[in-house]
């Protein structure tokens, strides 16, 4: 009985890893579509959000099964209620990541700044290492690592707030370029918000680890 439960809790892990790759894919097609302007591969990233969220679900069923008909111990039950929360944390960064696939379709033919597309893009290309990082820290489970990893969305932060400057200062220098700068403002805020969402997966490792709920974002203004 005890193998069953703990192949199941093994399978739990493997679909958990799954999503958050296919999470961490559609972050980075999104970002290289909205600076590539490319249409098609952002409705490639909206279309593939629904493989995300008919995984979200799938683990969320899984995990109220388990908890239902094998009754774990303790530490069990810590591994499937971090897997519940932090497969949620996905499926959020994963809607923010279509959100920026919609930016790049609606901004379309809108006058560009390829400074600000820079730091978008150097932005995003941290937010993806953290996302990868993440995956590796919870697979380890590696409460030290996950510390590591909050403390780097500081780095995120300091992007959104140079970006926003840049924003400000190119509407004022060239008013034509409003419309555009307004979503380059939401792009980062997006990428900010998936930044904070990997920093929550974080506290669930910590969770993991040592039992007890950790707050190290104060930008989300959920409730653990």
């Amino acid at each position: 009985m005890r193998q069953i439960f703990e192949d199941e809790l093994n399978e739990l892990h493997v679909r958990f890893s799954e999503m958050g790759m296919m999470v961490n894919e559609a972050i980075y097609k999104s970002v290289r579509a909205f600076i590539d302007h490319d249409k098609n591969l952002a409705r490639e990233v909206i279309e593939s959000d629904k493989q995300i969220n008919k995984r979200e679900v799938d683990l969320e069923q899984r995990s109220f099964e388990m908890i239902a008909l094998q009754q774990p111990v303790t530490s069990d039950l810590r591994m499937i209620v971090t897997v519940m929360k932090a497969s949620s944390d996905l499926e959020r960064m994963g809607d923010h990541a279509v959100s920026i696939g919609k930016s790049t379709i609606r901004v379309k033919g809108n006058r560009r700044v390829p400074a600000i597309e820079k730091d978008i893009a150097d932005m995003a290309e941290v937010v993806k290492k953290m996302g990868e990082a993440i995956l590796d820290a919870y697979v380890k489970e590696d409460e030290t690592r996950a510390l590591e990893i909050a403390n780097i969305d500081r780095e995120i932060d300091r992007y959104s707030d140079k970006i926003y400057k840049a924003c400000v200062q190119e509407t004022q220098h060239d008013p034509s370029t409003v419309v555009g700068n307004m979503d380059y403002l939401l792009v980062a805020s997006y990428l900010e918000r998936i930044g904070d969402y990997v920093t929550n997966i974080c506290e669930w490792i910590v969770y993991l680890k040592t039992g007890k709920i950790v707050e190290l974002n104060t930008n989300l203004n959920e409730t653990l």
